[in-house]
């Protein structure tokens, strides 16, 4: 188990290594995957982004699926570790739980003063919510892009209509992930959640916040008294 207090700096490791990496892993080769894809479009020619000094490669067909490939790769060994390293520890503290719908809604309004946040486990109940959200739109991508990989393969013939629905999939997964991306980054514009952010860098946070706003984690995972 990753957690475990830190005594001396009075904080809580709430990640370990791996969890860190493929957090970063997945986030960056998102962002190149939608970059690089817009530049299939094409975008930034038309926008004439490529007149920018360095970017004169963007509008540039061939090197922008390079970089989609390599970062759809990176993406997909990431997204399969990290099912298979949680599988394996039976660690489903990020899945959705019954209620959780109603709890984000409490927690929204007590952000702002409405009402009591409910009592918290490691994950609040809307990082849950995000988690499944991102996670699924994120495997309708790499499903609808594998099929759009193995039809530009010689001797692969797909009926129009299918490579046209299979197309529209990949790209409405890709503005299902934008809007995840940003509701993700958006919950830090609270106060409340700032916090959390140095646990994506160093896998730690301050443990007075995690026994206020996480007791039933802190409990749990400690052994100390809510």
């Amino acid at each position: 188990m990753a957690e475990k207090i830190l005594e001396k700096k009075q904080h809580v490791k709430r990640h370990g290594f791996s969890v860190i990496f493929v957090h970063w892993v997945v986030a960056i080769s998102t962002f190149v995957l939608i970059f690089s894809g817009f530049g299939q479009m094409p975008l930034y020619k038309r926008y004439m982004l490529d007149r920018l000094p360095g970017l004169s490669w963007v509008s540039d067909f061939s090197i922008t699926l390079s970089i989609h490939y390599w970062a759809a790769a990176a993406l997909m060994l990431a997204v399969a570790y990290h099912l298979v390293f949680h599988g394996v520890r039976r660690d489903f503290d990020m899945l959705p739980r019954r209620g959780d719908i109603r709890q984000s809604a409490q927690i929204i309004m007590a952000v702002f003063g409405f009402g009591k946040e409910p009592e918290n486990d490691k994950y609040l109940a809307e990082q849950r919510l995000a988690y499944v959200f991102i996670g699924f739109s994120m495997l309708i991508l790499i499903f609808s892009g594998i099929i759009k990989v193995v039809e530009t393969l010689p001797r692969t013939n797909f009926p129009e209509d299918f490579a046209l629905w299979i197309t529209l999939l990949h790209n409405f997964a890709t503005i299902l992930i934008i809007v995840g991306i940003i509701v993700h980054l958006a919950a830090f514009i609270f106060k409340e959640n700032w916090p959390l952010l140095p646990g994506i860098f160093t896998g730690k946070i301050d443990r007075k916040y995690v026994k206020r706003r996480h007791s039933i984690w802190y409990a749990r995972a400690f052994g100390k008294k809510r």
